[in-house]
């Protein structure tokens, strides 16, 4: 199985991406709406085919992207039956078997930081994917949503802690870094439900909490009851200058077919060192502007704005940290050669 933990820092989320090996097909569980592009460039770069995006419970602090992964790769949508969301394929219940290939996983109903919530169990119990219901050494909040502490401290004790203590815990969020736990850590370590803690133990400390309302509960709720699809149905913007991949690394990219139809409307920047620039004709016709990338800081004035820049060097490393340089003194209409010019040598 291929398995990728992924962080939102702004939300503190996790994405868990699963996949299996042979067939490359793969699931998303927990999909955060604003890292859909990084998400779908590590599915590219892995050779990987979305089938799956699947949703622990309705989130409250970020807006999923269910919907629009979806709209991107045709996969489908699977959360509990009992959230009702629009959009979704698969409704899950107690029990349910799903997956990709090999990689197979069971619903395991564990409400109580809302009523919709779900763990997902990896079919040799090795990992189990808990949502918001068990966090490590502490567990979601059940002051709003349909929570309930009672509820949340059953689906603690006596099913997830049913699991072997040698299962792998993997929560939906983490606000202090912590990336896995153990069923047998939070067994005996777990600050609300673990070291013996009775239902009156769990009970009286997270109704002793009183914490803030979530900022973007108002927002994010309503949503994810869409599955993540905007009021207006409509996709995200994107850059519409030229066909623009960003990599799993953040970098914007073009080919070099594009770039050789389109050599008119932007302005190429070589940032080789000179001696690398004895080119062929055919090379030397693609460049406007020569700048080195070590001095490239102290020449940005050189480059124009009028016009989308398209950076390139040998390999499109490089090329990649300029374009980086450029972003942040402004350049929005910017992008890396892909592969560089070397694929225009291996042409």
């Amino acid at each position: 199985m291929i398995f990728r933990q992924l962080y939102d820092s702004t939300s503190s989320t996790y994405t868990y991406l699963l996949a299996d090996e042979a067939s490359r097909q793969a699931l998303l569980i927990d999909p955060v709406f604003g890292q859909a592009q990084r998400d779908l460039a590590l599915v590219a770069e892995l050779r990987l085919t979305l089938r799956l995006v699947v949703e622990t419970h309705a989130h409250a602090d970020h807006v999923t992207a269910a919907w629009l992964l979806k709209q991107k790769t045709g996969c489908d949508i699977a959360s509990a039956k009992v959230i009702g969301a629009e959009h979704v394929d698969l409704p899950l219940e107690e029990g349910d078997e799903f997956g990709v290939g090999d990689v197979r996983l069971q619903a395991m109903a564990t409400p109580g930081h809302t009523d919709g919530c779900m763990s997902f169990v990896l079919a040799d119990a090795s990992m189990v994917f808990t949502g918001d219901a068990l966090l490590i050494r502490g567990c979601g909040r059940s002051d709003f949503q349909q929570g309930s502490a009672k509820r949340l401290f059953h689906s603690i004790t006596q099913k997830l802690f049913d699991l072997p203590d040698a299962c792998l815990v993997y929560p939906a969020h983490d606000y202090g870094g912590r990336t896995v736990s153990s069923i047998g850590e939070e067994k005996q370590f777990n600050a609300r439900a673990g070291g013996g803690a009775n239902e009156r133990d769990f009970v009286e400390y997270m109704q002793a909490m009183k914490l803030p309302h979530p900022k973007l509960i108002d927002e994010a709720v309503p949503a994810n009851l869409r599955s993540g699809c905007p009021e207006d149905g409509r996709l995200p913007a994107e850059p519409d200058w030229a066909e623009i991949r960003v990599t799993y690394a953040g970098v914007p990219e073009i080919e070099v077919d594009w770039l050789e139809r389109h050599l008119d409307e932007v302005t190429v920047l070589d940032v080789r060192l000179a001696d690398e620039t004895d080119d062929s004709p055919d090379t030397r016709a693609l460049v406007d502007l020569h700048i080195p990338l070590h001095e490239l800081h102290d020449r940005l004035d050189e480059v124009p704005r009028g016009k989308p820049v398209v950076a390139l060097c040998r390999s499109g490393r490089r090329s990649a940290l300029a374009v980086n340089i450029m972003r942040e003194a402004g350049y929005e209409r910017v992008a890396s050669l892909s592969r560089g010019l070397r694929q225009i040598s291996q042409a």
